[in-house]
C-alpha cells in the first residue's frame, strides 16, 4: 500500500521534533550518516507508532542523496522533506562543513525538487550563524543561490585561502542555505510545493553541547545569557515553526528563512552581544 512519504535526513533531536509533529500516517525515511543513528531513531518512531525506517545517507554524497530518495519512492510520493542534517565549526574541518551544511543541502534541495509530490513542502535547518556575517555582494549571494550544486564549491569566496576558520566556513553555508531556499522555491513551485528554512540560535542538543565544551563555549553560553530570551532554545520550540511551514496554515509561505534565536541575533547586532561591547 503506498503511503505519503516525509524524508527526513538528520537524526537529531530537531529532526525528530518536527517529524513527530508531521509525520502520522506518513511513511518516514529516516536518513543519517551514521547507520546506528538512523535505527535508533526509527525505533523510536516505531515505539511511539509512526511507520519508520532507516536508511544510511552522506549528505556530502550525491550518490548518496539520490539513493535515499530512491528508497523514499519505493513507498509513495516524496510529500515532505526534513533536513536536518549538518555539522558544527566544533565537529569537523572547513572541508568537510562546505562539502556538508553547504553542497549537501544545495544538492539535497534539488534533487528532492525535482520529484517532490504536489502541494508538498519542505523545512531545511539553518542557523542564526548566517545572519551574522558581513553582507556579501548581491553577485556573491547569486552565486550561493544558483550555481549548480556540481560547481558552488569552486566559488572564489569559497576557496580555502578566503576562509579564514570553521566558523566562517559554518556562517558561508548557512547563509548558503537561505540564499539556495530562496532559488529552490522558485522551483519547486512550479510543482505546487514549498520549501522554508529555519535559522535556530542556541539549541540544546548533543551538537549544541559539542559547542558549550568547545573552543567557542564561553562564547556560546554568553550569547544565550544576554540574549532578550535569557535562555537557550529546545528542539520543541524549532518543531512549532516547522509544523507552521509544514502544514497547509503556511500556504502562502515559501523561500522564507525563520530565524528561531531567542532574539540573539538583535541583541548581536543592537544590544549588549554587539563586538564592541565584549
Amino acid at each position: 500500500m503506498k503511503k505519503e512519504v516525509l524524508l527526513l535526513t538528520g537524526a537529531g533531536q530537531i529532526g525528530l521534533a518536527i517529524t513527530r509533529r508531521v509525520g502520522s500516517g506518513k511513511k518516514i525515511i529516516v536518513g543519517d550518516k551514521k547507520p546506528e543513528n538512523a535505527q535508533a531513531a526509527a525505533k523510536l518512531l516505531n515505539e511511539a507508532g509512526f511507520d519508520a525506517v532507516p536508511f544510511a545517507t552522506d549528505l556530502a554524497s550525491r550518490e548518496s542523496i539520490r539513493a535515499i530518495i530512491a528508497e523514499a519512492q519505493k513507498y509513495g510520493e516524496i510529500k515532505m522533506l526534513v533536513n536536518a542534517a549538518g555539522v558544527s565549526p566544533s565537529q569537523a574541518p572547513v572541508e568537510a562543513i562546505l562539502k556538508v551544511d553547504l553542497y549537501g543541502t544545495a544538492v539535497l534541495l534539488k534533487e528532492v525538487g525535482d520529484v517532490i509530490a504536489p502541494s508538498g513542502a519542505g523545512v531545511t535547518i539553518s542557523s542564526q550563524s548566517g545572519h551574522r556575517m558581513p553582507q556579501l555582494t548581491s553577485q556573491e549571494d547569486r552565486q550561493l543561490a544558483c550555481t549548480p550544486p556540481g560547481e558552488l564549491l569552486k566559488l572564489e569566496l569559497l576557496q580555502p585561502e578566503n576562509i579564514k576558520d570553521t566558523l566562517h566556513a559554518y556562517q558561508l553555508a548557512k547563509r548558503c542555505n537561505e540564499k539556495r531556499v530562496m532559488a529552490e522555491a522558485v522551483k519547486w513551485g512550479v510543482r505546487g510545493a514549498r520549501i522554508n528554512s529555519i535559522s535556530p540560535g542556541i539549541i540544546v542538543t548533543p551538537l549544541a553541547l559539542d559547542e558549550f565544551n568547545g573552543p567557542r563555549g564561553d562564547f556560546y553560553k554568553n550569547m544565550f545569557a544576554k540574549c532578550p530570551a535569557g535562555r537557550p532554545g529546545t528542539a520543541d520550540e524549532v518543531a512549532n515553526v516547522a509544523e507552521l511551514l509544514l502544514s497547509d496554515k503556511g500556504a502562502f509561505i515559501t523561500g522564507a528563512d525563520f530565524l528561531v534565536d531567542g532574539g540573539a541575533t538583535a541583541s548581536y547586532f543592537y544590544g549588549p552581544l554587539q563586538p564592541d561591547k565584549n
